[in-house]
């Protein structure tokens, strides 16, 4: 299942967290994050933005010459940098480039919050209270799910291919692991 990280030119393990909005994506990569670098994975997210955002403020130097048209514009200190690029008529954020980007800096993993649609591996997060239904049934990029056994109801499970991991939402221990694993397995296609 590397086919969409070759597509993406991407070196390193690349895995989706896929979940509808509400899930709790953003609270689990808080909670992973730091216990992925004390296991020696530093680790890079790209996050999918729904909504028009700035991390700029009006007035200031880098906004005033962004608008002015530098694009991108880097703004950068002794403790962090950040590059704004400006995305005119583009409808969704180009992942391929995005993965580029992250690449370069040399991350031993990338997370992807939210791309939910995109072919690359993907973790999905299920809750019950989402009326929605499992990814894994109709995607075969979802490499395994992650829900709270006390909300699936009876016979939902059946519903999910056979042999695909099942991890417990409320078990971060358990989610490293997989996420570990999944990562030291992961292997460029070797026809790059």
């Amino acid at each position: 299942m590397n086919e969409a990280a070759d597509t993406l030119a991407c070196d390193v393990p690349l895995l989706g967290i896929a979940a509808w909005s509400g899930t709790g994506k953003t609270t689990l990569l808080e909670t992973l994050l730091p216990l992925l670098r004390a296991r020696g994975w530093p680790t890079a997210v790209i996050k999918h933005a729904h909504h028009d955002f700035d991390i700029d403020k009006p007035g200031k130097d880098s906004h005033r010459l962004r608008e002015a048209g530098a694009t991108p514009m880097v703004v950068a200190s002794g403790r962090r940098f950040a590059l704004m690029m400006e995305t005119p008529g583009q409808q969704e954020p180009d992942l391929p480039m995005l993965v580029a980007q992250v690449v370069g800096l040399k991350p031993a993993l990338i997370l992807v919050e939210g791309f939910k649609t995109w072919p690359i591996p993907k973790l999905e997060l299920y809750r019950s209270d989402s009326d929605q239904a499992w990814a894994a049934e109709q995607d075969p990029w979802v490499q395994a799910v992650a829900y709270k056994p006390v909300e699936v109801p009876p016979g939902t499970l059946a519903r999910l291919p056979a042999g695909l991991p099942r991890l417990n939402l409320d078990d971060p221990g358990e989610i490293l692991t997989w996420v570990v694993d999944w990562a030291a397995a992961w292997q460029p296609s070797p026809q790059r």
